[in-house]
């Protein structure tokens, strides 16, 4: 992201986006990435319960969030930010587009989990107003604990 003025669009997830977030997922999360599979079954979903989205800059897609919504309970499905674009700000870009899209279905609160040794990503959740609330054991393997955590959205009565 050096280098003089940057365009970066976050917008709605394709189906053409998905070679490239899949490669990306896999190279953040070489354990639990998701399949292509994965990811059209979840895109299936939009605009039903789902919302899913992409950072695109000059280099194309760099970041991508997903956000299922049912009822009044939002879950961030998965956030993920390429290498040379991370601790600048895009994951909470991308958290915070989720987080509108849930707001505008209505949820009153939103869920995730996250890695118990993902430090970064804990402090960015942290600072986006989620608060752990349990924790699963072995969620991603064993030994490899998630905590839960949740924000809870407060609704425009005017709107």
């Amino acid at each position: 992201m050096s280098g003089g003025p940057v365009t970066l669009q976050i917008r709605r997830m394709r189906w053409w986006d998905l070679p490239r977030v899949v490669e990306l997922d896999a190279a953040l999360f070489p354990d639990t990435s998701w399949t292509s599979a994965m990811f059209w079954s979840e895109l299936a979903g939009v605009p039903h319960t789902r919302d899913y989205v992409v950072a695109h800059a000059v280099d194309g897609i760099v970041g991508y969030g997903g956000v299922m919504t049912v009822a009044r309970d939002a879950t961030v499905q998965t956030l993920g930010v390429a290498p040379s674009w991370q601790r600048q700000g895009l994951g909470r870009r991308i958290l915070d587009d989720l987080v509108v899209r849930a707001r505008q279905r209505l949820a009153t609160q939103v869920w995730l989990e996250v890695g118990r040794d993902n430090l970064a990503a804990l402090a960015l959740y942290a600072a986006a107003d989620f608060a752990p609330v349990s924790v699963r054991r072995d969620y991603y393997g064993a030994g490899r604990d998630a905590v839960i955590m949740r924000r809870r959205l407060h609704q425009d009565v005017s709107s």
